[in-house]
C-alpha cells in the first residue's frame, strides 16, 4: 500500500514541480479569476442589487471556468513531448496516475479559489460570515469533484482534434450538482447562517467528490488505452 502511494505522490509531485517551473496554467487561472472579479464589479449596479445576494454564484462561475482553463491542459505539455506516453507504459498502476494527477489538480485549483474568494471580497466588499473555514471546506470539496471529472475528460478530449474545446461540452452537464450545492451553502455561510443549514450540501459535495474520484480512477484505464 505504501508503494502504491509513493506512486500517486510521484505522479502528483512531477505535475506540481512542471507547473512551478512554466507557472503556465496558475498565472491563465489567476489572470483569468482577476479580470472576470473586474468585468463583474463594473457590471453589477450595487444601487439596485447587493453583491452579497449575488457573490455565491459569480464566486462559483470564476472557480469553474478558471478551473477548466487551467486543468484542461492538464496533459498538453507531456503530449507535446511524447513524455506522457512513458508515464503510461511505466509500471505505475493508471488509477494511481490518475490520482497524482487529480491531486496536483486539486492543490492548484484550491489555489486559485482562495485568490479568486480574496479578490471578490476586496472588489465587492463582502462579509465571509462567522464561518470562513467552513466556506473553505465547501471550496475544497466542490473542487475535489470538479477536479475528479475534469481530469478524466481531459484525457478524453485531449485525445481528440477538438482537443480543449470539447472539454466544457462534456463536463459543464456534470458540474451542475457541484454548483448547485457548492453556491447554495457559500451564499447560507455568506449571510451568516448557522452551519447546520448546510451540513445537507456538505455531505453532497463529499459524496460526489467521493464517486467521481471513484469512477474517474475506474475509467482512466480504459480512457487512456484506447
Amino acid at each position: 500500500m505504501s508503494g502504491y502511494l509513493d506512486q500517486v505522490a510521484a505522479i502528483a509531485w512531477k505535475d506540481l514541480l512542471l507547473e512551478l517551473r512554466t507557472r503556465e496554467r496558475v498565472v491563465a487561472m489567476a489572470a483569468f479569476a482577476v479580470l472576470a472579479a473586474a468585468l463583474f464589479h463594473f457590471a453589477i449596479d450595487t444601487t439596485v442589487v447587493r453583491p452579497q445576494d449575488v457573490a455565491a454564484g459569480l464566486i462559483w462561475m470564476t472557480i469553474v471556468f478558471g478551473g477548466l482553463l487551467g486543468v484542461g491542459r492538464t496533459f498538453h505539455l507531456e503530449a507535446v513531448d511524447g513524455a506522457f506516453q512513458g508515464v503510461l507504459t511505466s509500471p505505475t498502476p493508471k488509477d494511481a496516475v490518475f490520482l497524482g494527477k487529480a491531486i496536483a489538480n486539486f492543490l492548484l485549483l484550491e489555489l486559485v479559489a482562495l485568490i479568486v474568494l480574496a479578490i471578490f471580497t476586496l472588489f465587492f466588499g463582502l462579509d465571509l460570515g462567522p464561518h470562513p473555514w467552513v466556506l473553505v471546506a465547501v471550496i475544497g470539496l466542490g473542487a475535489a469533484g470538479f477536479v475528479s471529472l475534469s481530469t478524466l475528460f481531459a484525457a478524453v478530449s485531449s485525445a481528440t482534434r477538438m482537443g480543449e474545446t470539447l472539454l466544457p461540452i462534456l463536463v459543464f452537464p456534470l458540474l451542475v450538482p457541484i454548483v448547485v450545492y457548492g453556491a447554495g451553502a457559500t451564499g447560507r455561510l455568506m449571510a451568516a447562517r448557522p452551519v447546520a443549514e448546510v451540513e445537507g450540501q456538505l455531505r453532497m459535495l463529499g459524496a460526489f467528490a467521493l464517486i467521481a474520484t471513484f469512477a474517474g480512477a475506474v475509467l482512466f484505464r480504459y480512457v487512456v488505452e484506447e
